[in-house]
C-alpha cells in the first residue's frame, strides 16, 4: 500500500511574558493568569483554531517544548494553494498568531471586549513543500506595537512552530455499509482493492466465533423487534484472500429511551470492535468499544465515543474521541491526540495481529484516523483516512475500517423510532 503525502503542521511550547506585570511567584514560573491570556490562529483556507497561553514570569522558564497547541495537516492540494501568490494586496500566505488578554463573549448581557497585544507572522515559504522535517521557528519573539515602547521590551510570545511529514493511507467504501461493499484505496485517480465489507443484520450463529461475545438466541429479526429496538448488526472485515481480518457487531441494542422515542445519552447503544487471535485459531480479541446516542437540539447530532480496551488490564477502558456528527448533513469522526488528548496522551495500543504494541506520546501523537460520514437517509460511503505510522500490517487498517463502518451504521441506528406502524408498510431503519 503507498500512501499519500500529507504535512502536520505543529503550534506548541506557547508562553507569554509581559514585563511589569503583577504575578505571583511560582517555583516553575509560568501560571494561568488572572485576566486569561489566548490566542486566534490562522491559516488561510482552514479554519481559526483558538487556544490559551500560559503567562510566564520567570526570564529562565521556558514553556515544555513538547506541547502542541494547534496543528493543521496539509496535503498537496492545500500546499499549492498556500504557495500560489494571492492577490496584489495579500500575495503571499502566512501563518498568523493573534494574541488577547481577556475572553471573548458577554456578561451579564454586556459585551467583553478583549485586549490585543500583537501578532505574530510567519510567511509560507518553498520549504513548506519538501516534505522534510523542519523548525520553522523556536523561541521567544516580541509582539505588539510597543515592542520597546519607553526603551523597555514589551510583550513577548514564545512558541515553537514545526512541519513533519505525515503520510497517510486513504480509503473507499465504495457503496454503502449495508450493501456489503467492496473497500479501496486511493492513490489519486487509482482505486487499489484492498477489503471487503460483510454486513449482516441477523442474529450471530452459534457456530459463529463472534457468539463468544452475544447474549441472547439466534432468532432472526423481525419488524416488530425492529420498531423497538436495532440489534444483531454486524460488520465483518475480510482480505483479499478472503480471510476475516476484522469486526465491528452491537453488543447494546439502541433503542428509545423511557418517555422518547430516540436514542439517549443516558442508555447508548454500543459496538465491540474485535481483531483475530494470533494465538486460537477462528478467535477474537476485543480491541475498542464504540458508543452512540442521539443528541436533540434545533439541528440533531449523533454522539460517537470511542474507548480503547486496555489488555493489560481486563475491562479497563481509555476514552481516545468523543465527536457530534450532524443527524442530517453527516460530518467527520476523528481520532485525534493533538485536538482531543492534549493534556492527558494515553498509550494506544496496535491494532496489529502480531501482538505488538506502539504508544502515541505528546511527541509522536497527533493524527490517528479520520472517517467521514453522510447524514440520515443519505447514499453515505466512508471516506476514511488513516496516519501510515500507525499501519504496519493489512490488520492494522482492517481494524480501523470496522471501526468506520460501526460510526457509519451508528448514525441510521440513532435514527427516531417510530412508536407505531401502519398496516401493510414497511418500517425503515
Amino acid at each position: 500500500m503507498d500512501p499519500q503525502a500529507f504535512i502536520r503542521l505543529s503550534i506548541g511550547s506557547l508562553g507569554l511574558r509581559i514585563p511589569g506585570s503583577a504575578l505571583n511567584s511560582s517555583k516553575a514560573g509560568i501560571h494561568a493568569f488572572s485576566s486569561p491570556c489566548s490566542c486566534e490562529i490562522r491559516l488561510r483556507g482552514f479554519p481559526v483554531q483558538t487556544t490559551s497561553i500560559p503567562l510566564v514570569s520567570s526570564p529562565e522558564a521556558t514553556p515544555d517544548i513538547h506541547s502542541i497547541a494547534s496543528s493543521f495537516y496539509l496535503e498537496e492540494s492545500d500546499l499549492k494553494a498556500l504557495l500560489t501568490p494571492g492577490c496584489f494586496y495579500n500575495p503571499h500566505a502566512y501563518l498568523e498568531i493573534t494574541v488577547f488578554t481577556g475572553r471573548k463573549g458577554t456578561h451579564c448581557g454586556v459585551g467583553v471586549k478583549r485586549q490585543q497585544i500583537g501578532t505574530f507572522k510567519l510567511e509560507v515559504g518553498p520549504e513548506w513543500g519538501e516534505g522534510k522535517p523542519v523548525i520553522l521557528f523556536n523561541g521567544w519573539i516580541g509582539i505588539g506595537k510597543n515592542k520597546h515602547e519607553n526603551g523597555k521590551p514589551g510583550a513577548e510570545l514564545h512558541l515553537r512552530v514545526k512541519l513533519d511529514p505525515d503520510p497517510r493511507y486513504i480509503f473507499q467504501f465504495e457503496d454503502v455499509t449495508r450493501l456489503s461493499p467492496q473497500i479501496v484505496q486511493l492513490q489519486g485517480s487509482i482505486k487499489q482493492p484492498i477489503f471487503s465489507c460483510k454486513f449482516s443484520r441477523d442474529r450471530v450463529s452459534q457456530v459463529d466465533p463472534l457468539s463468544t461475545y452475544w447474549s441472547g438466541s439466534a432468532d432472526s429479526l423481525d419488524i416488530d423487534t425492529e420498531r423497538r429496538e436495532r440489534k444483531g448488526w454486524k460488520v465483518k472485515i475480510h482480505d483479499l484472500s478472503g480471510s476475516a481480518v476484522a469486526a465491528a457487531f452491537i453488543t447494546t441494542p439502541f433503542v428509545p429511551s423511557t418517555g422518547c422515542d430516540w436514542v439517549a445519552r443516558s442508555n447508548p447503544g454500543a459496538w465491540l470492535i474485535v481483531r483475530p487471535d494470533v494465538c486460537i485459531p477462528e478467535s477474537w480479541l476485543p480491541w475498542g468499544k464504540l458508543e452512540a446516542w442521539r443528541e436533540r437540539g434545533i439541528r440533531d447530532s449523533v454522539c460517537c465515543r470511542f474507548h480503547l480496551l486496555s489488555e493489560a488490564q481486563d475491562g479497563a477502558e481509555v476514552l481516545m474521541s468523543e465527536i457530534l456528527i450532524s443527524a442530517e448533513k453527516g460530518g467527520e469522526f476523528f481520532i485525534d491526540t493533538d485536538r482531543q488528548m492534549r493534556q492527558a496522551p494515553t498509550p494506544i495500543p496496535s491494532p496489529q495481529s502480531s501482538g505488538d504494541f506502539s504508544a502515541l506520546s505528546p511527541i509522536a501523537g497527533g493524527f490517528v484516523m479520520s472517517c467521514r460520514v453522510q447524514g440520515e437517509g443519505k447514499s453515505s460511503k466512508p471516506l476514511v483516512q488513516l496516519a501510515m505510522r500507525h499501519v504496519t500490517c493489512v490488520e492494522d487498517a482492517a481494524i480501523f475500517m470496522a471501526l468506520a463502518a460501526a460510526v457509519d451504521l451508528s448514525i441510521e441506528a440513532c435514527k427516531p423510532f417510530r412508536r407505531k406502524l401502519r398496516r401493510g408498510s414497511r418500517h425503515s431503519l
